[in-house]
């Protein structure tokens, strides 16, 4: 087990609200087709990783340091309290967000986490019901946990995507131990299906457990920090992290399996050749590859109102690049062309939500993270 003052653990303080510094001018960008507007609308965060826009516009935003705040009317609460404790070290901490399909009526949020259990460190997911005063998260539930937790806080996925069916899909990373990847009875390097109360749905490709464990959808994946479902087609889609190069996206279907590490468009970080090459029969290509890598931090696909140019487009924030990548599609839903934004204007780029109004909510990746506000300029 990890030990020593690398790792810690977190218990919530108490709560208030706290104004924080809101940009005094938002800053206009050209891109292709339009001209973007970008404004700070909170700072000072601990590396957050995840947004999520409550139905009445206040925005949940996690930190990786293990704080859950809620900002409402340009305030950033403190940490609310309940939470559950986390493993914090490297790249692990607490991490995605997302609000049940039911908010409205349940108020519940759902979480991940790396988090100490077994013999090592793993991915949690929770459920939690959110105060109607903000102040707390109560009954919080661990859903799921993966089935062998690993030696380290790196490539860990953790994103949540609710299915139009409301069951949730999670991502799973190989945590540096790439040969699980390709085992269907662990979880590493897995995209999961499970319903809401960590049961299995019936539609699972291994629901007999015979040929694979019946909460995985489909493996072969390095470590996928981006996940989402096309509004318009029902479409599941991931962006993952590839080695030197090698970066994807990828469309995951039941059972099938995307090839890491036996095919790569990457190769290892020494220059050593992965695996058996690019292509091999029975593994997936994928629908898009960087390289060199970009390090996707998030994924959606826009269906808002504000940007009409840019629908049905991926943008796919990037970490190393410090940019966010549109990716335009042909007819045939085939990636035609890739606009790079914001390159190196504001650092490490990490979760991307669009925003009921079609504008987009962006994080900062780093120890003074802010939440971006991009919209149309007028």
């Amino acid at each position: 087990m990890p030990q020593g003052l690398s790792h810690y653990r977190f218990v919530f303080a108490s709560f208030f609200l706290l104004s924080l510094p809101i940009a005094a001018h938002a800053e206009t960008i050209k891109t292709e087709a339009v001209t973007l507007s970008v404004e700070t609308l909170a700072d000072g965060l601990n590396h957050p990783w995840a947004v999520e826009v409550l139905p009445d516009d206040a925005i949940v935003i996690t930190e990786r340091s293990g704080q859950l705040r809620i900002l409402r009317d340009g305030k950033l609460s403190r940490p609310v309290k309940g939470m559950p404790d986390v493993y914090v070290d490297g790249q692990g901490g607490l991490l995605d967000v997302a609000l049940s399909p039911d908010f409205a009526s349940d108020r519940t949020l759902y979480f991940t986490a790396s988090q100490e259990f077994g013999k090592g460190i793993g991915i949690a997911v929770f459920s939690g019901r959110l105060a109607e005063d903000e102040s707390k998260i109560s009954g919080i539930k661990t859903i799921f946990r993966s089935n062998n937790p690993g030696e380290n806080a790196a490539n860990l996925g953790s994103r949540i995507a609710f299915a139009p069916d409301k069951t949730m899909f999670v991502t799973i990373g190989d945590q540096f131990t790439p040969d699980l990847a390709q085992d269907f009875n662990d979880d590493h390097g897995a995209i999961i299906h499970i319903n809401r109360d960590g049961s299995i749905p019936k539609d699972n490709p291994f629901l007999d457990g015979r040929k694979g464990r019946p909460e995985i959808w489909s493996k072969g994946h390095r470590n996928p920090q981006g996940i989402t479902f096309d509004a318009k087609t029902g479409l599941l889609y991931t962006a993952e992290h590839g080695a030197k190069g090698g970066d994807e996206v990828n469309h995951p279907e039941a059972g099938k399996n995307y090839g890491w590490p036996v095919i790569s468009y990457g190769v290892n970080y020494d220059g050593s050749k992965i695996g058996l090459g690019t292509t091999k029969a029975g593994y997936e290509q994928p629908l898009h590859y960087w390289d060199p890598s970009i390090a996707p931090g998030a994924l959606a696909v826009y269906r808002g109102k504000m940007f009409p140019e840019w629908d049905g487009d991926f943008l796919v924030t990037a970490l190393k690049f410090k940019l966010l990548s549109r990716l335009s599609r042909d007819g045939d839903g085939r990636i035609a062309h890739e606009e790079r934004m914001l390159k190196g204007a504001y650092g490490r780029l990490r979760d991307i939500k669009e925003a009921p109004d079609g504008s987009l909510l962006v994080t900062t990746d780093s120890d003074n993270g802010k939440v971006l506000r991009i919209s149309r300029a007028k």
